[in-house]
């Protein structure tokens, strides 16, 4: 039967609705676009959905169809005129236009915000935060070269005993197939030794040229030292290897075991008093102090440092019985003693609470920049009285005592700009250390007691002067003691101006880039817990980032009494950090 023209046709034209569902556009069916559910999919069962489906024009081109209406003839030509032939999809691919340059994603450039961002503001989850952007593992860091091998260890260079100052020449031995370090002689106990003395302690120090004393003083003493300081020693090197190599977490954890277990039934068979007087206990308790903040720097690495101040009490208590001057104590005892006490007054600046070592165990007049430290024991003293002066603010009651606060707060502001930084050697690298944790030190101390914020202008100058710094030593590779300082003005910064500065090739610097770049590159070339100190800023700049729209809640309250910006997004989430 021929078919109808139109021109025979009886009736309403039909058209095609814009409402139909899915089913029945698949099924070139009109559909009556009832609802909740047509007439057609209510009879057959189908599911009856209106959603949009987006089409791409990309992906039709790819498979060689025309797109929409493109390329199909029009009833405005004449019925004889040739139609274009659809273009092919090399033709439509080449005429593709770039609007905007698109910048490059690095590996450790990428920060997420989660339901648990908004679900639980104040908690850091460590293992939320895009780890793998922060240590990068290489083929050649997976398992360490033998020393004997060109290069040695490739990712850092290698180093010898010898290094370190002293020389055992002079100690008698009968053979010379006796080992030096009897407690270590089995293979894998000894590349872990090896490991520990090559790799984690040239990462202790910012200087290029002189030698950790994690090396120069810890090793010698190991000559007398007990089996128990070879195993937290160890415990410590398999740790660090493990963020590497993973074959080495068990070794790490079986080694840290048995230390923990030989230093428990030490003090419970001697007690406190006896052990305080032996520096190979606080060795021990400072290596496997060292072991918590590279694991998970979580609360345990502080139950080491309560304990460790618990001994050096009771250590002083006995020099002072027995008319003992402090500097004639031996070089290992002193370097312990600097060492938790350093690590206390760091990390606390960052949660403003009471610091366990206090301004007692700093000498205010000494400028000499220490070697493992990155600065002079007068600068720490500084912030251990700015954390101290800190936490008094909320007691100031009287006029007298806030005008007392302000000049205690314009005494420490001055010294820290005017402080100088001595170093013995012209070690441009540990120069630059000492200056940047001075910079940081001014900046925290606007925040901690002056109260300002990263849009404050002189939080902007030193932020911007800081990450200058950082800039540079990234670029030369260097970013050894620079924990803290990144750490302060990352969290500083003002989300709203984020750019910081345009370089000779007229591009612009913007902080958080940078920030993330410097992190990832501190995962490589330090001992601190980069993760946790990289969920920590991140949390901090979802938080501003969050309050952009409605505005701080430390701007709009009118309580003068309440928190500062660094105890409102800072404090509540930076307990136990280690930012030594």
């Amino acid at each position: 039967m021929p078919r109808k023209k139109a021109a025979d046709r009886v009736g309403p034209v039909k058209t095609r609705t814009r409402g139909g569902c899915k089913e029945c556009r698949a099924s070139r069916v009109r559909c009556d676009t009832k609802k909740p559910i047509c007439t057609r999919c209510a009879e057959r069962g189908f599911p009856c959905s209106t959603q949009l489906v987006l089409k791409w024009e990309s992906e039709f081109v790819s498979r060689g169809m025309a797109f929409g209406r493109a390329g199909v003839w029009s009833k405005s030509r004449a019925a004889g005129e040739a139609q274009p032939a659809a273009p092919s999809p090399a033709s439509v691919l080449s005429e593709v236009h770039e609007w905007c340059p698109v910048p490059v994603v690095e590996s450790w450039g990428f920060v997420n915000s989660g339901v648990s961002t908004f679900e639980q503001p104040h908690e850091v989850n460590v293992a939320c935060d895009e780890l793998n952007a922060v240590v990068v593992r290489t083929q050649d860091q997976s398992r360490l070269h033998d020393s004997s091998t060109e290069g040695g260890m490739n990712w850092l260079a290698p180093v010898s005993i010898a290094d370190y100052g002293f020389s055992f020449q002079s100690i008698p031995s009968p053979t010379n197939s006796l080992p030096l370090f009897p407690h270590i002689s089995q293979a894998n106990q000894g590349r872990v030794f090896e490991y520990y003395l090559q790799q984690v302690c040239p990462r202790t120090t910012a200087s290029s040229k002189l030698s950790s004393p994690f090396a120069s003083v810890i090793l010698p003493f190991c000559l007398s030292a007990s089996p128990t300081l070879f195993k937290a020693i160890q415990a410590l090197g398999a740790c660090h290897w493990s963020r590497f190599d993973s074959k080495y977490s068990a070794m790490a954890l079986r080694f840290k075991s048995e230390a923990l277990g030989d230093l428990r039934r030490r003090l419970a068979t001697e007690g406190s008093l006896t052990c305080s007087s032996d520096p190979e206990v606080l060795v021990v308790m400072m290596m496997l102090c060292l072991y918590e903040i590279v694991d998970n720097c979580d609360q345990h690495w502080t139950i080491h440092l309560k304990g460790a101040k618990e001994l050096i009490r009771l250590r002083r208590q006995q020099q002072v019985e027995l008319s003992k001057h402090r500097g004639s104590q031996d070089p290992v005892s002193a370097f312990t003693e600097l060492f938790f006490a350093f690590q206390d007054v760091m990390g606390r600046t960052a949660c403003g609470e009471e610091v366990l070592f206090g301004t007692d165990y700093w000498q205010e007049n000494e400028q000499s920049i220490d070697l493992w430290m990155g600065c002079s024991p007068e600068l720490v003293s500084i912030l251990s009285s700015i954390t101290e002066l800190s936490r008094s603010k909320r007691k100031l009651t009287t006029d007298q005592a806030r005008a007392s606060f302000s000049s205690r707060a314009t005494s420490l502001r001055r010294k820290l700009e005017h402080l100088v930084q001595e170093i013995d050697d012209d070690d441009e690298i540990l120069h630059l250390a000492a200056e940047l944790k001075r910079l940081a030190a001014v900046l925290y101390l606007h925040c901690a007691l002056y109260g300002a914020s990263p849009s404050t202008p002189v939080v902007v100058e030193y932020v911007r002067k800081i990450l200058r710094i950082v800039s540079d030593l990234l670029d030369r590779g260097s970013l050894v003691s620079m924990t803290w300082p990144v750490f302060v003005a990352a969290v500083e910064l003002d989300p709203g101006h984020d750019e910081l500065w345009s370089d000779s090739n007229d591009e612009d610097m913007y902080g958080r880039p940078l920030v993330l770049r410097a992190l990832a590159a501190m995962a490589e070339s330090t001992v601190s817990n980069i993760a946790r100190t990289r969920a920590v800023i991140v949390k901090v700049w979802q938080a501003r980032d969050n309050d952009m729209l409605k505005g701080s809640p430390v701007e709009t309250s009118k309580d003068p009494a309440s928190c500062n910006d660094w105890e409102w997004y800072v404090a509540p989430i930076s307990t136990a950090m280690s930012l030594a």
